[in-house]
């Protein structure tokens, strides 16, 4: 059995708006920020009627370190006052993952 260590999860679901521009370079500016940041694992999106981003960090100081990254504070201004129209951020602790590949 592999030796598996719990991490976090946040889930970002959110709707948009009309008015959507620059928001897709800032959505690409955010990954590649967060890419960089201490404790970052991963991300998954997926966008169609309703949006979802997860993204994997290894605890929750990593966390509030990236909510509070100030880039990444101009980013959540623009999405709260132009590109959503609703969003809800769930914090999760995955004790445990498997997977199916072909």
């Amino acid at each position: 059995m592999q030796n598996f260590k719990p991490y976090y999860a946040v889930i970002f679901t959110s709707t948009l708006t009309n008015d959507t521009e620059g928001y897709s370079e800032m959505g690409q500016k955010m990954v590649e920020l967060a890419k960089k940041q201490k404790g970052f694992l991963g991300i998954n999106s997926a966008r169609d009627e309703v949006g979802i981003t997860v993204s994997y960090w290894e605890s929750l100081e990593a966390i509030k370190a990236w909510k509070q990254n100030s880039e990444h504070i101009i980013a959540q201004q623009k999405g709260h006052n132009q590109w959503y129209s609703w969003y809800n951020t769930r914090i999760c602790k995955v004790e445990r993952e498997y997977e199916f590949k072909i």
